[in-house]
């Protein structure tokens, strides 16, 4: 199989043995910028998906390089907890001059974490999920980058690990802003009193889970990060068909991170 192009927003669809046709693409109401899910970037997308003519890998090593930007600190080595953060952990690694490390191997034979049935086993769990290659940073002030913090219950006992395993120090780094708010476009968001970021807690985050330090990446950050190439290649067409600089309205939904929703909820 190749890689065709993205199927549109209200776009139809007939593909035939022949060929792909359009069959009706249904308008959205003038003046309205599509709102794409911002966290399809963040999370959810495989890496090698492409979302508006960009790779999901090429924004989450964006989102990295823009939190070393943000949040860089003193220390020896940055890495991640395996894998889905590695692109924005070799982005922060490579805008900081650091070296990226790996401190964790996943053990292939544990079972998933989130389906035990109490918390005290789901980080039980999570400690046996992992390998510790504690010659790697025995002695070291270490940054781990990682993708999103929802409850703040998977980082704790990691943290703990490593710093049992011999981490000097261990500094937390969020390659995307807190969620704080439901989605109600379809994805199943924990409730707001579950989120870390509406809890107490957060207020002192860090000592909370355990880390030095805890810093995410900002909102504004985190769309520049996606929005950055979308710009770019709307420039380049604008100026291969000799028109003015006119950038079209780029919308994603950031709802969970900002209570905005795209559209008038109705109760």
């Amino acid at each position: 199989s190749r890689y065709y192009r993205e199927v549109l927003p209200g776009e139809i669809v007939k593909i035939s043995r022949y060929d792909v046709q359009t069959l009706d693409v249904v308008p959205r109401p003038e003046g309205d910028p599509s709102a794409f899910c911002i966290f399809e970037y963040v999370y959810f997308a495989r890496p090698d998906s492409i979302f508006e003519g960009q790779m999901v890998y090429s924004v989450r090593r964006r989102c990295g390089q823009q939190l070393a930007i943000e949040a860089p600190v003193e220390a020896d080595l940055v890495s991640t907890v395996p894998e889905s953060a590695t692109p924005a952990a070799l982005g922060y690694a490579q805008k900081c001059g650091l070296p990226y490390v790996e401190v964790l191997c996943k053990n292939r034979y544990v079972g998933r974490t989130f389906i035990q049935p109490n918390m005290r086993l789901r980080q039980l769990g999570v400690a046996k999920k992992f390998g510790v290659l504690s010659d790697n940073f025995k002695g070291k002030r270490v940054v781990i980058i990682d993708d999103s913090i929802v409850r703040g219950n998977t980082i704790s006992p990691i943290i703990k690990l490593l710093r049992e395993s011999g981490a000097k120090e261990v500094h937390i780094r969020v390659a995307s802003p807190p969620i704080r708010f439901p989605c109600y476009m379809g994805i199943n968001i924990p409730t707001k009193e579950e989120l870390i970021a509406n809890r107490p807690e957060f207020h002192d985050l860090a000592n909370y889970i355990g880390a030095d330090s805890v810093v995410y990446l900002s909102v504004e950050g985190l769309v520049s990060s996606v929005q950055e190439s979308i710009k770019a290649r709307q420039e380049n067409e604008n100026s291969l068909k000799n028109q003015k600089s006119r950038v079209g309205k780029i919308g994603h939904c950031t709802a969970c991170l900002t209570g905005e929703y795209p559209v008038e909820l109705e109760w």
